[in-house]
């Protein structure tokens, strides 16, 4: 059944609040809190930043938990609002998602290991020395497994973007910065995996790309939900 204009603008209501919620717990987990913590090249430093604020470090962890499970009912909404346009990139959007919770489930898992490792509660007859090193072993695995999830965090946003394009109430240059900032997150994991050595400064550029393109996709969510222009395309 299709959906009526008004619904069809409370459901992108919903998902720009949705959008906004999981931008901003993302944000926190993965850039403030690092931020403040993670001391690159340095162990010990970041194990004394760990211990020294392990609420901070804990409320990071919970952040982006809570960031996942926003994340699900983000896409559902989204489901719903594109399931007319096309089904199956629709699914395809939904698939892509899903199967990068559990992957970053796992890396929080790491995060915990480590501070447990820390507090002596984990590998209890390691001498204390080495905890640091231990620790900084689960936070690389940690860091590999989170590169894992932003492949398909950019994966999601090439489907999500052709559906914006096609929908007829999203702008298509809302769909073509999705598009871009998709590719651009796939470009900085082959880049981190294939050419280690450039992939600070590859980040630093692609990195402006699926920021300004969710930010943009939000705002309009939000701002405007859905234009008058329902048109879409066929669902095959």
């Amino acid at each position: 059944m299709v959906e009526t204009f008004n619904s069809k603008q409370k459901i992108a209501r919903t998902a720009g609040l949705l959008y906004l919620m999981l931008a901003i717990t993302s944000a926190y987990g993965l850039m403030y809190v690092s931020s403040q913590i993670y001391i690159s090249g340095d162990a010990i430093a970041t194990a004394d930043n760990i211990l020294a604020n392990e609420f901070l470090y804990r409320s990071g962890i919970f952040s982006n938990l809570i960031s996942q499970a926003i994340f699900i009912f983000l896409v559902f909404t989204l489901y719903r609002l594109f399931k007319e346009v096309n089904i199956q990139q629709a699914r395809i959007m939904v698939t892509l998602v899903i199967v990068s919770i559990p992957i970053v489930f796992v890396s929080e898992v790491f995060e915990i290991i480590a501070l447990l490792i820390l507090k002596g509660e984990a590998l209890k007859a390691l001498d204390p020395q080495l905890r640091p090193e231990w620790a900084m072993l689960f936070q690389k695995m940690n860091s590999t497994t989170t590169l894992v999830a932003v492949l398909f965090w950019g994966l999601w946003l090439i489907p999500f973007g052709q559906l914006a394009y096609k929908s007829g109430f999203i702008p298509k240059v809302i769909g073509i910065l999705l598009i871009v900032g998709g590719v651009a997150y796939v470009i900085q994991v082959a880049t981190a995996l294939l050419f280690p050595e450039f992939k600070s400064i590859v980040s630093k550029w692609t990195s402006i790309f699926p920021t300004v393109a969710e930010l943009s996709t939000i705002l309009w969510l939000l701002i405007k939900g859905v234009s008058q222009k329902t048109g879409t395309s066929s669902v095959l």
